[in-house]
């Protein structure tokens, strides 16, 4: 009933009950409890007629059903329409091994408990045997590590036990078990899930202090592909985009495919520029970051009253008001450290001195490694970088923008005793996502032009899971907290929701290939905003992953060996080259060739000369896995710039599994930049959506 609105001597109980005996003609009526501190209103037990009277009412802002909601902690599979209660197949999926090719895992997880668990799948041929400090479970049901070089640092771990977090926090991500109040020290508390939970997991250690190699990651592959899983997933990549053949994800996915496992892989965390997308083979499904509806935000409160608004995650409780100076009046001058090196918080550059009890600004981001070991009381970081992600940092931290910092800065220049406090975080709302954060890689592809990457988004931003024992949440070493759970964000974390995605499509599915579920995923992603995405198509690719929407997908762009075959050979590699990636005797003149714009993908992209009129034509075919008898007419959804004509514009199909074949000409002038388009098959039950991208540079 909107705002409150007191009566004087009148309790709220009283007035909700005379209003809805009035209302509904009935004294018996009786109000099971009134709201009446912050709103207006009460709840009833009412039949659908009294509804409809009591909303008719005016004053009634709204009535509706008390439904039952669930707390919601890894908040991003609920943001994505996929609730606990969503349909599955609960022998299929228990069935399902997912590979998780990472840091290792935190077995002793709660996250990671076999209640209800039976023994693994008979397929299963992966082991758990001679390893130390390290037991398996039919939850786990596989691990290994790999380190071919033999060089541990000090703080590995030598086993499949998990010493960094990162690995934890994917595998409870994709398949992790529902626990209850679940949080991080309190915040984002309630339910935290994995997409797929009743899962297995096998857990193929990779990387460690000094990195993950190349030989390790490719052993890797090699033992999962062997052992019998499903999906592939792995949240790693080089520093820069590698031609597929000195790839190793490259190489041990194109492996992968050709056994029918779908290898899912993070895009890059080196956005937002162009071209800057790492994991590009057109045979696995490479992810973006997208965000949800939730952010995390930490002020300071200043000895003059001032507040600042800042980004972080931060559970510390606030301990007063505590002195605060600037990095730079502080260096450590025993060190012979000058103040244009102490200001950027670099280790050993602070005077512990001068420090000491206090909080510290900071011209550099940084995650309090320095401030920490100088005694701090906290820090504030001022800086030009993108707020659209919150870390945890090893002492109580916000980070303001330069125009605030400068602010801050002012008050600490020009005040006798500043003072300052940092407080908890909170959660907000973010109503404009989801939209791709500006660390997620972007395209253009720098491998292979004219193929779209990354292929979709899907969140990865401010994602809380599980985490390792043996690191704090921070990464810091000098931060002595250890956490069951922990909020970070990555390409990392968006990854693993696109292999619970994709292990989900395939226990609908169990035949489908893995072109067939990456298909499915991206033409049935929600559709985002350019508005709120700069580089559009580059940054999210088809969209955000829909996963009730990708298990009937209508129609699929199904892809197999030889048109893989055929993309390399049109892209210059030698007979011999070949025999490399694909391990056999395959030669390009058994095969033949053709360009990388008609590789069978859901999305159509091409580069073309900058002020220079073209006209390209892609030749794409798609597989009925719909009603037997369907018929889909082409939608085009294009700008000005680009004309796009599709030959034939209606597919018809008699038949589950009957492919049809159509070409699509577009034709246009890029004078720089990039055009986006859409077409989509239009069925009575589906649509079929694939992005179109031109672009000139």
């Amino acid at each position: 009933m909107g705002d409150l609105k007191p009566i004087l001597d009148i309790s709220p109980s009283l007035v909700h009950l005379s209003f809805l005996q009035k209302a509904i003609g009935s004294t018996s009526a009786s109000i099971i409890h009134s709201y009446k501190n912050s709103f207006d209103g009460f709840v009833a037990l009412l039949t659908i007629d009294e509804v409809h009277l009591i909303s008719s009412i005016e004053g009634v802002v709204s009535v509706f059903p008390n439904r039952i909601n669930q707390l919601h902690t890894t908040r991003s599979w609920n943001f994505l329409g996929f609730p606990q209660s969503v349909k599955r197949i609960p022998t299929v999926e228990s069935n399902t091994v997912i590979a998780v090719i990472d840091t290792g895992i935190w077995p002793e997880s709660v996250s990671f408990k076999d209640i209800g668990f039976g023994p693994p799948p008979t397929k299963w041929k992966g082991s758990c045997k001679g390893l130390t400090n390290f037991t398996c479970n039919n939850k786990i049901i596989g691990a290994k590590y790999y380190k071919i070089n033999g060089v541990f640092g000090r703080n590995d771990i030598r086993s499949p036990r998990d010493s960094e977090g990162h690995g934890t926090h994917t595998a409870s991500t994709v398949a992790g078990d529902l626990v209850t109040s679940a949080s991080f020290s309190g915040l984002a508390s309630g339910t935290a899930r994995g997409g797929v939970p009743s899962s297995r997991i096998a857990v193929y250690k990779v990387c460690w202090s000094d990195g993950c190699s190349d030989a390790d990651i490719l052993a890797a592959f090699d033992d999962a592909i062997n052992d019998g899983v499903d999906i592939i997933s792995i949240s790693i990549g080089f520093k820069v985009p590698r031609p597929y053949l000195i790839d190793s994800i490259a190489i041990g996915s194109f492996h992968a495919m050709r056994k029918g496992i779908l290898t899912s892989m993070s895009a890059g965390n080196s956005g937002p520029g162009t071209g800057t997308v790492f994991n590009v083979s057109p045979w696995a499904l490479s992810v973006a970051a997208s965000t949800i509806d939730r952010k995390f935000l930490t002020n300071l409160n200043l000895g003059n009253t001032a507040t600042f608004q800042g980004v972080s995650v931060n559970t510390f409780d606030p301990n007063g008001f505590s002195p605060i100076v600037y990095a730079g009046n502080v260096p450590n001058t025993t060190g012979n450290v000058p103040s244009n090196v102490s200001r950027l918080c670099e280790k050993n550059s602070l005077d512990a001195t001068l420090v000491k009890g206090k909080i510290v600004l900071c011209d550099k981001y940084n995650l309090g490694e320095a401030a920490l070991l100088a005694g701090a009381a906290g820090m504030v970081i001022q800086f030009d970088g993108a707020q659209d992600a919150a870390d945890v940092f090893a002492l109580p931290t916000t980070y303001v923008d330069l125009k605030d910092g400068n602010k801050i800065l002012s008050y600490i220049n020009t005040t006798r005793n500043p003072t300052a406090s940092i407080l908890k975080s909170t959660e907000v709302l973010d109503k404009f996502a989801p939209y791709i954060v500006s660390f997620s890689s972007r395209g253009p592809n720098p491998v292979t032009s004219d193929i779209l990457k990354p292929d979709l988004s899907a969140p990865g931003v401010d994602i809380l899971a599980a985490w390792t024992l043996a690191n704090s949440p921070s990464g810091i070493q000098a931060d002595n907290r250890r956490l069951p759970f922990n909020i970070i964000s990555g390409t990392s974390m968006a990854c693993p929701h696109a292999t619970a995605a994709a292990a989900y499509v395939k226990t609908f599915n169990p035949s489908w290939s893995p072109a067939a579920i990456k298909s499915a995923l991206m033409t049935t992603a929600f559709e985002m905003s350019p508005n709120t995405t700069p580089l559009a198509e580059f940054g999210y690719g088809a969209g955000n992953i829909n996963l009730v929407g990708a298990i009937d997908p209508g129609l699929v762009y199904d892809a197999n060996l030889t048109d893989y075959v055929k993309f390399l050979c049109g892209e210059g590699y030698s007979d011999k080259q070949l025999q490399i990636i694909t391990g056999d005797r395959t030669t390009c003149s058994n095969f033949g060739s053709e360009t990388a714009w008609n590789l069978n993908l859901p999305s159509l992209s091409v580069r073309v000369p900058v002020s220079t009129a073209f006209k390209v034509t892609f030749n794409r075919r798609v597989t009925n896995v719909g009603a037997a008898s369907s018929t889909y007419i082409v939608t085009i959804l294009a700008p000005q710039t680009l004309k796009v004509k599709v030959v034939p514009n209606t597919l018809s199909f008699s038949s589950v599994g009957q492919t049809q074949s159509f070409a699509v000409t577009v034709e246009g002038k890029i004078v720089r930049g990039f055009s986006s388009a859409s077409l989509s098959w239009v069925g009575a039950t589906h649509k079929v959506r694939s992005p179109i991208v031109v672009y000139a540079i």
